[in-house]
């Protein structure tokens, strides 16, 4: 019997504009704002739940902000923060903070059940969980055995950080950190 061997073939879907050139040892944050200037009113994120209108402008500072609000947290370069978020202004907003104060982002699936949180959080060494109030049982426990703080990007219980700390925070009190291309963001 003849055995019949089948090549698989390989499919790369590829854009039809041209590649982007990113300049190695450029941080990601600063590769993202590098053109911002040029449209500084435009509309950059529309929170479809609620239509709320971020401009290039307010993302650039929000995100400065978000960054100094981590380092007033004690969030330093090299530490894991846990987005448990869905799409939204928040997510972009604390992830390019993140890239800005040299800190690294772990993204988790907010419908995770709470064993799924608690195990990507201790294996990313998480020190700070960013989340929604309607999440915040999935990692309460998870956060109180372990000593890792909770924000909610809306209305937060008790126990928990609010996301407007690092959104009102100074963004222009934040320290300078040296980030070198082959850092995770």
């Amino acid at each position: 019997m003849d055995t019949i061997t089948k090549q698989k073939e390989e499919f790369i879907f590829r854009s039809k504009l041209p590649d982007i050139d990113i300049p190695r040892g450029l941080p990601l944050h600063s590769y993202v704002f590098e053109n911002f200037s040029k449209y500084p009113s435009k509309p950059c994120l529309i929170n479809g739940a609620n239509g709320d209108i971020y401009t290039y402008s307010d993302v650039e500072l929000t995100a400065r902000r978000a960054a100094s609000g981590l380092n007033k947290l004690g969030i330093q370069q090299g530490d894991v923060i846990m987005l448990i978020l869905p799409s939204s202004p928040e997510f972009v907003l604390a992830f390019l903070g993140a890239s800005h104060r040299g800190a690294i982002t772990t993204a988790a699936n907010p419908f995770s059940t709470p064993a799924e949180l608690a195990k990507q959080a201790k294996a990313s060494k998480a020190k700070l969980l960013i989340t929604q109030a309607c999440y915040y049982d999935k990692v309460k426990d998870y956060a109180q055995e372990n000593d890792v703080k909770v924000m909610c990007v809306d209305s937060a219980p008790d126990a928990c950080l609010h996301f407007s700390d690092l959104t009102q925070a100074d963004g222009d009190d934040m320290p300078q950190v040296d980030i070198s291309p082959d850092d995770v963001v």
